[in-house]
């Protein structure tokens, strides 16, 4: 999975965080504590959809976009891609499994459960 840019990272925020498929006007607004032109936001929405981060309808003559997964999913790719780095995964998931608090642990332990139980 592709990395994200700062201003990449800035619209998926906006984006994952709507409840609706957005227009790029819609974004704009949104990010309004930067000053981009229009053409810029259009231009990050293409390049979103063209790394599969986003999908796009037409709207009569606009686009909206929406996420092609949720931050969830996303962030879980990043944590497999950071693992595929490293030469011995079982020392990176014990490190892991060690830097997490007590409640993450719980949650992983369910999580892990649950897989050996399908």
């Amino acid at each position: 999975m592709k990395g994200l840019g700062e201003l990449e990272r800035s619209i998926m925020d906006i984006i994952w965080a709507e409840n609706s498929a957005l227009t790029a006007r819609e974004v704009g607004r949104l990010i309004a504590d930067r000053d981009l032109a229009p053409t810029t936001v259009m231009t990050v929405l293409d390049r979103l959809t063209r790394k599969g981060f986003l999908e796009r309808t037409r709207d009569g003559r606009a686009w909206r976009y929406e996420p092609a997964a949720s931050r969830d999913a996303y962030i879980a790719e990043l944590m497999l891609e950071a693992l595929d780095l490293t030469g011995d995964r079982s020392a990176a998931l014990t490190r892991f499994a060690q830097a997490v608090s007590g409640s993450e642990a719980d949650i992983l332990r369910r999580a892990l459960t649950e897989l050996e139980d399908e």
